[in-house]
């Protein structure tokens, strides 16, 4: 692999000011009256347009048919008479972003079902919270990744080096919560390490 060394320093720190400015829209911003699927796709992308398009040839990360399998799956709320609120919004914003690591079947075993408003909104919070911390723990790792390149003297050797350990790291951070969720409802001690499968 050939790496321009300007050009990943300037998407490095171009991809540090992204994240450092963004976060996901606070409960109270999310529209609260009935939407459309469409309108609905079109605020997802909106808020989520760091998530990339599939490479499957998909236009979106999101389709009317996805979120239909969601509902079919009852992964979220169905919606009121074919119109989405911000219960809704909220449900989807938190399973499109969970989708980047984990399945759906995870996901639908990770998001518990069946709630009201309040606990979906305190829930969200909860979720906005621990997305926060997480991207900022991601900005870090962004300057980090900077610094080692500008420091580096075969720039495809660091960059390649990058993509490995990044690679390593989130198949390790996948992997975890995997185990993790794995350990629902177990009782006893057992040898439930990470060695198991």
């Amino acid at each position: 692999m050939a790496y321009d060394k300007a050009l990943v320093a300037a998407k490095l720190q171009r991809w540090e000011d992204y994240v450092a400015g963004y976060s996901l829209p606070a409960w109270e911003s999310i529209p609260d009256f009935g939407l459309y699927m469409d309108q609905v796709i079109v605020l997802l992308q909106q808020y989520l347009d760091f998530i990339p398009a599939p490479a499957e040839g998909k236009d979106s990360f999101v389709t009317a048919s996805t979120i239909n399998n969601y509902v079919r799956l009852k992964i979220m709320p169905a919606p009121v008479k074919k119109k989405y609120g911000r219960l809704h919004v909220a449900w989807l914003i938190m399973i499109l972003t969970l989708k980047l690591s984990l399945s759906i079947s995870e996901i639908g075993q990770l998001l518990p079902s069946g709630l009201e408003e309040a606990q979906v909104r305190a829930l969200y919070a909860d979720y906005c919270a621990k997305f926060s911390r997480t991207q900022q723990h991601f900005a870090g790792k962004l300057q980090q990744a900077a610094r080692e390149l500008a420091e580096a003297d075969n720039a495809d050797a660091a960059a390649g080096g990058m993509v490995m350990e990044h690679a390593l790291s989130g198949a390790f951070h996948s992997l975890l919560a995997t185990k993790l969720m794995a350990l629902e409802g177990a009782e006893g001690g057992g040898n439930a390490g990470l060695s198991e499968s």
